[in-house]
């Protein structure tokens, strides 16, 4: 494992990435329990943006890659205004992404789902989450990993959630 200093650290880039917040008719919010975590870590469907794609796009396929969940079956509500941006914590910025990152970057954008909740499969392609359930805002801000808190609250301030 290579040791990054604090100054090395500083001068990684974030990685482009999208987030999505999923809400049903209720107002309750989309959360899936992450497959590949040992003990419980619950969190929004999220990933990076490829080359050449928009970060709304990015959000449709992520979306779609880790629930399942296709363009027919929700509404667009909407977008963040800028990217937000988290810091990984230092113990895992050289085993994440190869230690080319400091955290991420991330635009968010709110889907409203139209569809019966068995429209989610979350073996649909990625199979990132083992379970998932409806939350509200401040469940999820409860069962999210600490370093990711603050850009959840800023969503959810932002989108009035």
């Amino acid at each position: 494992m290579v040791e990054l200093t604090p100054e090395a650290i500083a001068k990684l880039p974030y990685r482009p990435c999208v987030g999505v917040v999923l809400t049903n008719a209720q107002g309750r919010i989309f959360a899936g329990q992450r497959a590949d975590m040992e003990t419980p870590a619950w969190q929004m469907p999220q990933g990076g943006v490829d080359a050449g794609e928009t970060p709304l796009d990015a959000a449709y396929r992520e979306l779609e890659e880790e629930t399942g969940v296709g363009l027919a079956h929700v509404t667009f509500v909407r977008e963040t205004a800028d990217w937000l941006r988290y810091e990984l914590p230092p113990e895992v910025i050289a085993n994440r992404w190869g230690g080319r990152f400091r955290g991420q970057k991330q635009m968010w954008a709110q889907f409203q789902l139209d569809a019966p909740d068995d429209v989610i499969n979350l073996t649909h392609k990625d199979e990132e989450f083992s379970a998932w359930r409806w939350m509200t805002a401040h469940e999820i801000l409860t069962a999210i990993v600490p370093f990711k808190r603050d850009i959840y609250e800023a969503v959810f301030k932002e989108f009035g959630l």
